[in-house]
């Protein structure tokens, strides 16, 4: 049923531990589902069987139609498990209309108003000395690292979560599958 909602969210060489999108264009499967770069994020994630989840918060928070619009968007997009290890209730308790406001900023901290690649993150955080601030449309500010190949990403509570698959394309921008739920400062 949540798979039916109408959403957002979020190749194939494996490079330490997390898939990158290869030359040809091709996107990595994510959920068990094929995820095509000709399809928009909304389009691509109701097909996830890992992100039910966050299609349904999605829907909850009314973001369909903005994840779905020509963007670009970067998306990292949380699994079922990283929503499971949050305390218990705190999903169903965000899924109810009275908390839309506190749930649409939660998502919102898991998106960037451009599209962009890991290979480019990479670059910034190396720039950067090795963290880069990532602003998200939610008002929260994500710290990209790079560690032992893997591309993480700390948000202002100290959360870490790991991109598990990254360079996810869409034809309104990136997914980049994390772990973790990204919680803004006041939670």
């Amino acid at each position: 049923m949540m798979r039916s909602l109408i959403l957002s969210t979020i190749g194939a060489t494996v490079i330490a531990g997390a898939a990158f999108a290869d030359d040809h264009g091709e996107n990595p499967m994510v959920g068990g589902a094929e995820m095509f770069a000709e399809k928009n994020i909304v389009e691509n994630a109701v097909n996830s069987a890992d992100h039910t989840t966050l299609v349904a918060a999605v829907t909850a928070a009314g973001l369909v139609d903005t994840l779905a619009s020509e963007g670009p968007f970067t998306v990292f997009a949380p699994v079922n498990d990283a929503f499971a290890a949050l305390p218990e209730g705190t999903v169903e308790t965000l899924l109810k209309p009275e908390n839309k406001d506190q749930l649409t900023t939660i998502l919102t901290c898991h998106v960037v108003g451009d599209a962009v690649m890991a290979e480019a993150l990479k670059g910034m955080i190396e720039a950067d000395g090795g963290k880069h601030p990532v602003p998200t449309l939610g008002g929260c500010t994500l710290q990209a690292s790079y560690a032992d190949g893997m591309m993480m990403l700390e948000d202002e509570n100290g959360n870490v979560a790991t991109v598990t698959i990254a360079d996810v394309k869409q034809s309104n921008g990136v997914i980049h599958v994390i772990d973790t739920v990204m919680l803004p400062a006041a939670m």
